[in-house]
């Protein structure tokens, strides 16, 4: 007989099934360990470079918003599961570092840790691959132990590095009334016919996953347009908000369309920026920093988490802790 990835975890710690208490946010999705090699350029097919350095970071699409959302200070658990290896430490104490909740992390004997292979230019773009490991078994079932504590949830978030079956099994899953608002980041960017999208109230693609899905260039402000407007149609999301890096975010709403300014700085490492806006913008708007933000105002918050993150190297040891930001939005409070 199948054993549930939550069943091996609760075996393996010796925690009660079904006492999960939920959180305001819930992140479902990937943990990795980032091995991140930085570089003047990135070489041409059959080409060697030398490497200006290497490093190892905590990482995954998932986990990183879980951190973003921690440092922020709002109450948000993980879900998603870890290799039982020497990477996965890595993963569990810089989400405990960062206060978010790990009871339903599972730990899978059987197979490694996820990792992302990461080249980092000089410009600060990146290139990346990914070993899913782990994310790979995030299944039905494992869902279907989490369920309950998903869908308690004020906001969940949503990424597409653990199995779409599993993501389109959540989604149908959820109440279709009340319950959580989803916020889906669909990177990296990957057909969404499978997953019913009507559950999701806002899709958070960036520009070049704005590109990759619809077909469409987004080079201009009136492309990104006519791109966001062709994803809304054909997905039926009501709510696109692309992230669009120096030139703010684009947002895309029921026949609206405006860009929101963002705060354009040097970059020096942009991994990881989309998810340290979406960990911004969910804590915000949970009220993590005070009162719960209007959207606008979520928004600046999280072009200002964004803006500090790409600053600095790696993933989550260069998320911003709630202070940083408010320093930050206060220091351009005329932009």
């Amino acid at each position: 007989m199948m054993m549930s990835a939550e069943t091996r975890a609760t075996r393996a710690s010796g925690r009660p099934e079904g006492t999960l208490q939920p959180a305001r946010i819930a992140v479902f999705g990937s943990l990795n360990v980032d091995l991140v090699t930085r570089l003047r350029r990135f070489p041409a097919p059959g080409e060697t470079v030398a490497a200006r350095s290497f490093a190892i970071y905590p990482g995954g699409k998932g986990a990183n918003q879980a951190v973003a959302c921690g440092r922020l200070g709002a109450d948000v658990a993980m879900f998603g599961a870890l290799g039982n290896d020497v990477l996965a430490p890595r993963l569990r104490d810089s989400l405990d570092a960062a206060h978010v909740r790990l009871d339903a992390v599972a730990a899978l004997d059987d197979v490694a840790t996820g990792t992302a292979d990461i080249w980092v230019d000089d410009r600060g773009e990146n290139m990346i691959a990914i070993a899913e490991g782990a994310n790979g078994r995030v299944d039905e079932a494992y869902v279907d132990d989490h369920v309950g504590a998903l869908a308690a949830a004020e906001y969940l978030l949503l990424q597409l590095e653990v199995p779409i079956r599993a993501l389109a099994h959540l989604l149908s899953a959820l109440p279709a009334a009340g319950g959580p608002r989803v916020i889906l980041d669909p990177a990296p960017a990957l057909p969404l016919a499978e997953l019913p999208l009507e559950r999701v109230w806002l899709l958070t693609p960036n520009e070049h996953e704005l590109a990759t899905l619809t077909g469409l260039p987004t080079d201009s402000e009136s492309e990104v347009r006519a791109a966001a407007a062709r994803l809304a149609a054909t997905t039926g999301v009501r709510a696109v908000l692309i992230k669009a890096g120096g030139r703010g975010a684009f947002l895309s709403e029921a026949g609206r369309f405006e860009r929101l300014p963002g705060f354009p700085v040097r970059a020096v490492d942009t991994t990881a920026a989309g998810d340290a806006f979406n960990g911004a913008l969910a804590a915000a708007l949970a009220g993590a920093v005070g009162e719960p933000l209007d959207f606008e105002d979520a928004v600046r918050f999280a072009h200002a988490a964004a803006a500090l993150q790409v600053t600095r190297p790696g993933a989550q040891p260069a998320l911003p802790e709630r202070g940083e930001v408010v320093g930050f939005l206060r220091e351009h409070s005329a932009a």
